[in-house]
């Protein structure tokens, strides 16, 4: 059954201020092109001006009046705040059916809280311990002395390794890997040798990770993700790394053994980080970033190897213009060489 606000309705629901109609049915959210008369769209930049006067858009949510608009307007003080309220009002919610699934198996030293829900084909370990109100998906497998928190989410076919540690309200999509054995190798007689991996992997309170994301255990003690961290799908975090608390990690970057990274971090798409290297708090590496030194100051590093941005694209610049520096340099290389010749047949 289709859910339906008015507009007085999500004024409420946001704390903001609405100038227009207050009895507009509103059934979704959608963008400033595609919004329809019963939809509420958004204005989170106001180059998007001109596209929001030829919207159908029902109402819009922005952050101050606009008197050039003739439309329903909910003002708030933060736009991304409002939205992902009426977003998870409108999104459809799960329904938990506490339960196990007569195919799971599940160790018998284990201990699973009574309204959690455990779907086909799970495989539970010895000696795990699961929390209230989680919800372990198909296909999953959960190694064991792991421990998993509440309210977590478990999608389709994630692993576990033994002796992780899932705080509260994480959720893990489909097929990420937490615990693995990191990439640790050392040549034994010119043979690569597995270095043994006895430590784990701890994610803090509300840590979310993507699909196909791997997280590998620690060598000694743990590999840690900060509470309220969230990472996207195809990451690699490896051994013995700690990340801080409300990082954003975008898909496909890399981060290589025993790094440190700061709370709030932020790493765009393919950004990569070397072994052994401390990220202060705060820092953005933009998209393919490769962080091959400490990076304590910033906030904006980018480039091959990372620079504060405007240095990185000044090179940038300088190296696009190479080729025509070098036809200059071969010109006047060329007039100094007539230079030469007259002045010596003079």
């Amino acid at each position: 059954m289709a859910k339906i606000l008015t507009t007085k309705e999500i004024c409420e629901i946001v704390g903001g201020r609405l100038v227009g109609r207050d009895d507009l049915s509103i059934v979704s959210v959608n963008a400033i092109d595609a919004a329809l008369d019963n939809e509420l769209t958004f204005l989170s930049d106001i180059k998007y001006l001109e596209s929001l006067s030829s919207s159908k858009a029902g109402a819009v949510l922005v952050a101050r009046e606009l008197e050039q608009i003739d439309k329903t307007q909910i003002v708030v003080e933060n736009i991304d705040e409002a939205l992902i309220t009426i977003l998870e009002y409108f999104s459809d919610k799960v329904v938990v059916t506490p339960g196990i699934h007569p195919s799971a198996i599940i160790g018998e030293s284990s201990q699973i809280a009574d309204s959690v829900s455990i779907g086909a084909n799970v495989v539970i370990g010895e000696n795990v311990v699961i929390g209230e109100n989680t919800v372990i998906a198909s296909g999953c497998s959960i190694g064991e002395a792991s421990t998993i928190g509440s309210n977590c989410r478990l999608d389709s076919n994630v692993v576990i390794y033994d002796n992780c540690t899932i705080g509260n309200y994480c959720v893990l999509q489909a097929n990420t890997t937490i615990g693995a054995v990191g990439f640790g190798y050392r040549a034994v007689n010119n043979v690569p040798k597995l270095i043994p991996h006895l430590g784990g992997v701890i994610l803090e309170d509300f840590v979310e990770i993507g699909a196909n994301t791997t997280i590998d255990r620690a060598k000694f003690g743990n590999t840690v993700i900060g509470m309220g961290t969230k990472i996207d799908n195809l990451v690699q975090i490896a051994h013995n790394c700690v990340i801080g608390k409300c990082c954003l990690i975008a898909a496909q970057c890399g981060i290589a053994g025993s790094t440190v990274i700061g709370d709030g971090v932020m790493m765009g798409g393919q950004a990569g980080v070397i072994d052994h290297v401390e990220i202060a708090d705060g820092i953005i590496l933009a998209a393919r970033a490769l962080v091959a030194g400490h990076a304590s100051h910033g906030p904006v590093l980018w480039g091959y190897p990372a620079r504060e941005i405007k240095k990185a694209q000044k090179i940038i610049a300088y190296t696009n213009r190479l080729p025509r520096l070098a036809d200059t340099v071969k010109q006047l290389t060329e007039k100094v060489k007539k230079l030469e010749a007259t002045k010596n047949d003079s």
